[in-house]
C-alpha cells in the first residue's frame, strides 16, 4: 500500500468516525422528533419503535392548548435577546479597558475577575434571590436578567480579540484627538463583529436555555419562561404526558438550532480568533 493510498484510507476512516459519532451525539434530538408524532400507546409500549406508525399533529395541538407557549417564547426572546445584547456591551466595555489601558493593578484586578469562574452559579443562587427580591425585582423581567447581564467568560474572549490588534492604532486615533468612546464606538466595534457574534449568539442560546433562575424568581404565569412552561405539560393528576412534551421541546428546540446553523462560521471564527494573540 502505497502512501498516498494509506493517507486516503486514513482520511475515509476518521471521516466515517466522525459521521458515527455525529449521528449518535444527534440521535436523541432525531428520536424525541419521532416521539413527538406518535400516539400515547406507541410511546408507551415495551416494544423499541423509533418510527411512528403514521405522522399526526394531534401533540402538537395539545402543547398548545395546554400552556400559552406562545407567550413562554415570547418572554424567553425578551430574557435571551436583551440580556445578550447588554452583556456584550458591558463585556466589550471591560475588555476594551483590559486591553488597552494602562493602571495600577490591572492584571490583578483581571485575574480576580477570571477566578470568579471557578465558583459554580449554585452556590450564589439564594445570595442572588434575596438580593433581587430585595430590590423588589422579582416578577419582573429586569429581576430574570439581573444574573445574566455579565459574564467573566466573555470579557476573557473578548479581551483576547483585543489584544490581536496593535496598540499603535490606539494611540493613533488618540494622537489625532480621538476619545476613548469614539475609538471604541467608531473603531473597535467595526472591526471585532466575528467575536461580537460569537458572545452575543453563545449568550442567547445559553440563557434561552435556562431553567431554575427563571422558576425562581418569577410566580406570574405570564412571565414564565419556554423552558419552565414545558415543565407544565402535565396532566391534572399529575402524571406525565409525553407526546405534547416532545412536540413543545421540538418548537422550543426550532430557534436555537436555526441561530446555530445560520450563524456557525461566525461562532467558530470568532472563537479562533479570540483564542490566539498575534
Amino acid at each position: 500500500m502505497t502512501a498516498k493510498t494509506k493517507k486516503k484510507l486514513l482520511s475515509f476512516l476518521f471521516q466515517l468516525l466522525a459521521i458515527a459519532v455525529g449521528l449518535l451525539l444527534i440521535f436523541p434530538i432525531l428520536y424525541a422528533i419521532s416521539l413527538s408524532f406518535m400516539k400515547a400507546p406507541e410511546i408507551l409500549t415495551r416494544d423499541i419503535k423509533l418510527l411512528p406508525d403514521s405522522i399526526q399533529w394531534e401533540n402538537y395541538r395539545k402543547a398548545l392548548q395546554i400552556t400559552t407557549l406562545g407567550r413562554y417564547m415570547i418572554n424567553s426572546v425578551i430574557l435571551a435577546g436583551v440580556s445578550s445584547f447588554i452583556r456584550v456591551i458591558l463585556a466589550s466595555l471591560s475588555a476594551f479597558a483590559f486591553a488597552f489601558f494602562e493602571f495600577k493593578g490591572k492584571n490583578f484586578l483581571f485575574m480576580l475577575c477570571m477566578s470568579t469562574m471557578m465558583i459554580p452559579g449554585d452556590v450564589v443562587l439564594v445570595t442572588n434571590y434575596k438580593t433581587v427580591a430585595s430590590l423588589g425585582l422579582t416578577d419582573t423581567y429586569l429581576g430574570m436578567m439581573a444574573v445574566f447581564l455579565l459574564s467573566v467568560l466573555n470579557i476573557f474572549m473578548m479581551r483576547q480579540y483585543y489584544l490581536t490588534f496593535s496598540k499603535e492604532i490606539y494611540e493613533a486615533s488618540r494622537i489625532d484627538g480621538c476619545s476613548n468612546l469614539r475609538f471604541y464606538s467608531r473603531i473597535l466595534l467595526p472591526l471585532s463583529k466575528p467575536v461580537i457574534a460569537t458572545v452575543y449568539i453563545s449568550s442567547f442560546v445559553s440563557i434561552w436555555n435556562t431553567y431554575l433562575w427563571p422558576m425562581l424568581v418569577t410566580n406570574d404565569d405570564k412571565l414564565r419562561t419556554v423552558q419552565v412552561g414545558i415543565t407544565m405539560l402535565n396532566s391534572a393528576d399529575g402524571s406525565t404526558i409525553y407526546g405534547p412534551i416532545m412536540a413543545a421541546a421540538v418548537m422550543v428546540l426550532v430557534p436555537t438550532v436555526f441561530v446555530f446553523v445560520i450563524f456557525q462560521k461566525q461562532i467558530v471564527g470568532g472563537m479562533l480568533s479570540g483564542s490566539v494573540k498575534g
